[in-house]
């Protein structure tokens, strides 16, 4: 019998290759669009992890979500500080949440309040996303905006305090197997793990949407030097 860690992967690699293959995701790495769309992106991230971390204290004694609760991936303030970056001291204020966003957080929320098992699957499919496919993010937003290396713009992306992803990886699978679920918990965890990518989609159709309709967003290039105003065109 596969493990639940293997079970998880293989059951929801479907909704996962549609997420990261989205329209939007592939003009965004395919340098197809400017900064502003990247900063809209990173925005959406703002309330979905604030969802995520806000309730992340009472469930570190949870015996079943807790094992999880790990501050080495809390994200928030580093995005705290790309927002500074792109959209200036001021970004709280101007901070806008899509619909899909709103509905992708509040499903998190209620997960963290009502149900810690599912948010197990909110959790894996954020977090180990930004320390895999996450990379080629930062690493595609450094080279087409010009963000400093593991600088401002991109500071969500690093892992200062995980030296070593890899080994980090293979220890959250042994979370996962080691999880106190029966197999019929585990089997609402998949469908939920399937729910978030799927969430995750709709917040990239959306985006794609608004950027079709944003000049900014349509850009090809631009370089972030502190703060999405002062973008201008230019190659990818």
């Amino acid at each position: 019998m596969d493990s639940f860690s293997t079970l998880i992967r293989t059951a929801s690699h479907e909704q996962h290759v549609e997420a990261e293959t989205s329209t939007f995701m592939s003009d965004l790495l395919g340098g197809r669009l400017g900064v502003e769309a990247y900063a809209r992106y990173t925005e959406q991230l703002w309330f979905v992890y604030e969802a995520l971390e806000s309730s992340a204290e009472e469930l570190t004694s949870d015996p079943v979500a807790g094992p999880f609760i790990r501050p080495e991936l809390f994200r928030l303030t580093a995005l705290g500080r790309d927002l500074e970056h792109l959209r200036g001291p001021g970004w709280r204020s101007t901070l806008t949440a899509l619909p899909a966003t709103r509905e992708y957080a509040a499903r998190v929320a209620e997960c963290a309040r009502d149900w810690p098992a599912g948010y197990i699957a909110h959790h894996y499919t954020r977090y180990l996303g930004d320390l895999s496919g996450g990379q080629i993010i930062r690493d595609k937003a450094e080279k087409t905006w010009g963000f400093a290396r593991k600088g401002d713009g991109v500071r969500f992306y690093v892992f200062d305090e995980i030296p070593n992803p890899a080994a980090f990886k293979r220890g959250y699978r042994g979370w996962l197997d080691a999880v106190r679920a029966d197999e019929g918990e585990k089997q609402r965890i998949v469908a939920e793990c399937k729910l978030a990518f799927a969430l995750n989609t709709g917040v990239f159709r959306a985006l794609g949407g608004e950027a079709r309709h944003t000049a900014g967003g349509r850009a090809t290039g631009g370089r972030a030097t502190g703060g999405c105003r002062s973008q201008t065109p230019a190659s990818a």
